[in-house]
């Protein structure tokens, strides 16, 4: 990674991704060649759970898990938060970058798988995923990283769309059991953390975008004790 987009280094202006990416490169051509098929592949505003579930935090430093084309990160961004990106595709990437210069506001944007990123360890007062395509592994690395990333006092928010993880394998080859879903988060949680919410609510959805046909969330917010 270039140095404007090291995870821990200090946001100077609006930093643009460089060209490096730290991952599986089959994984960044998979999600490249998505973001490419369409000239925009979301709503292009934030997600209701996570503005719900925000209003509430005093803005601090926010990790932005598979921020794709950054409407989450700006509008963090825009809250007064110190906002680290992180994506693994580089056509959504360089749209997050653009939206967030249009915006006039400071993203540090990190091209790179979760579980691949130099990420500062325990430093993240909120960690955000928003319906994330995460691997699983024998070894849960993705849930494990998600779960360092957060500060003593922080919150991880993760909010996936409800039933995807009890379909049967499409036709497509998407098979829910390949991937991360709260409750495997919630499996792994300990004494260090408490729970504040988990549970299944309707959709906040925007208008257009993929994902507007879902109608329900899963919502999982813990809160890091030590």
């Amino acid at each position: 990674m270039t140095d404007n987009i090291t995870a821990g280094s200090p946001a100077s202006g609006t930093s643009t991704p460089g060209d490096e990416y730290v991952g599986d490169p089959a994984v960044r051509a998979e999600w490249d060649n998505r973001y490419a098929d369409r000239q925009q592949l979301w709503s292009g505003r934030p997600n209701g759970a996570l503005v719900a579930e925000v209003a509430g935090l005093t803005p601090g430093r926010v990790l932005d898990v598979g921020c794709g084309e950054g409407a989450d990160a700006v509008w963090l961004a825009r809250g007064g938060w110190d906002v680290t990106a992180l994506e693994v595709s580089g056509v959504a990437l360089e749209r997050a970058a653009g939206h967030a210069r249009d915006a006039g506001v400071a993203v540090r944007w990190v091209h790179a798988a979760l579980t691949e990123a130099a990420l500062p360890p325990a430093s993240f007062d909120l960690v955000s995923a928003q319906y994330p395509a995460l691997l699983r592994t024998p070894d849960a690395a993705a849930e494990r990283a998600l779960l360092a990333a957060v500060a003593p006092g922080g919150v991880l928010l993760l909010v996936h769309h409800a039933g995807m993880d009890t379909r049967q394998e499409h036709d497509n080859g998407f098979d829910p059991a390949d991937y991360v879903w709260p409750s495997m988060i919630a499996a792994l949680l300990t004494d260090a953390w408490t729970v504040e919410v988990n549970e299944q609510r309707p959709r906040v959805a925007p208008d257009g975008g993929a994902g507007a046909h879902h109608t329900d969330d899963l919502v999982l917010r813990a809160r890091r004790l030590r």
